[in-house]
């Protein structure tokens, strides 16, 4: 190989005119040999415009490699957390691999070194998985009761034109069977305001719980206001009373203080935020939803 190479070195070529680096190994090949026959020559060429062809193509492969990258992590958390019931059923080594899945997501973030983006949490998350407990014990509750449903979780956030905080509701759909609509029957909504204390960290202060937009099965409704029948001015005041229901109770007051939480938002981009509970311990995987109503 020393001995072939050394005419190319005598050769008088311009240094404009050499094959980008990607392209230099078919061509070197190439003229490295004396005398060729005329297919080794077509296909030499051949070869040639291949190489070029790849050096052309590389650079946009390598700028947009980051981006690929991030979907690429992204999905493997989500198909990670794919049959943990949202967390209520996951093994150990289920909570292992997401584990490692989401801190290969976290490393990605635009970092710690960044401030948090209010406009960017802005808007509805919609819950895919958590290892906290306070969450996980509604799960818990509905396998123990057979008539309780969890339905969808979502954080709303409400601190769009806010740099220092803003309005948090976390809303729970749920329903009983038979008595509430499937899935999505009646919400609780937690409402606490936030404060950004860091540039990843939130401070929580509960204020409200509600429970309102209750929606009863047919059945029920034809028990307290049969269709067949004319239906009486009282019965018709039941169902507007439960459609209009909304029950709250306050958390927070001059006299009574409710304890707050600190959050850390590990990672936020236009579709994803993951959390951490740093006061109760666990993780949040959050996807973005549409608004509510």
């Amino acid at each position: 190989m020393a001995l072939a190479a050394a005419p190319l070195l005598r050769l008088s070529i311009s240094p404009p005119s050499l094959p980008p680096p990607a392209a230099q190994a078919p061509f070197l090949a190439c003229t490295s040999r004396i005398s060729m026959s005329p297919r080794s020559a077509r296909l030499c060429h051949e070869g040639r415009h291949q190489g070029l062809a790849a050096a052309a193509t590389a650079s946009p492969a390598i700028s947009s490699s980051p981006a690929v990258d991030t979907e690429r992590r992204k999905h493997e958390l989500l198909r990670a957390v794919q049959e943990t019931g949202r967390g209520s059923t996951d093994s150990p080594d289920q909570r292992a691999a997401i584990e490692e899945a989401i801190v290969c997501v976290e490393e990605l973030g635009a970092g710690e070194g960044s401030p948090l983006d209010l406009a960017a949490l802005d808007g509805t998350w919609r819950l895919c998985y958590t290892s906290a407990s306070d969450v996980l014990v509604l799960f818990e509750a509905a396998e123990r009761l057979p008539l309780l449903q969890v339905g969808q979780i979502y954080q709303k956030f409400e601190c769009k034109d806010r740099s220092d905080g803003g309005v948090v509701r976390n809303v729970v759909r749920w329903s009983i069977e038979n008595l509430l609509e499937e899935q999505d029957g009646a919400t609780l909504m937690v409402s606490a305001k936030f404060d950004v204390l860091s540039k990843r960290n939130i401070f929580l202060q509960f204020e409200e719980v509600a429970v309102q937009n209750i929606k009863i099965s047919e059945q029920l409704q034809a028990l307290i206001a049969p269709a067949i029948l004319p239906r009486s001015f009282l019965s018709l005041q039941i169902l507007q009373f439960i459609k209009t229901f909304r029950a709250q109770v306050p958390v927070n007051g001059p006299e009574r203080r409710s304890p707050g939480g600190l959050y850390y938002l590990s990672y936020l981009d236009r579709d994803m935020l993951l959390g951490r509970s740093v006061s109760g311990g666990g993780v949040f995987i959050f996807t973005r939803a549409h608004p509510l109503l």
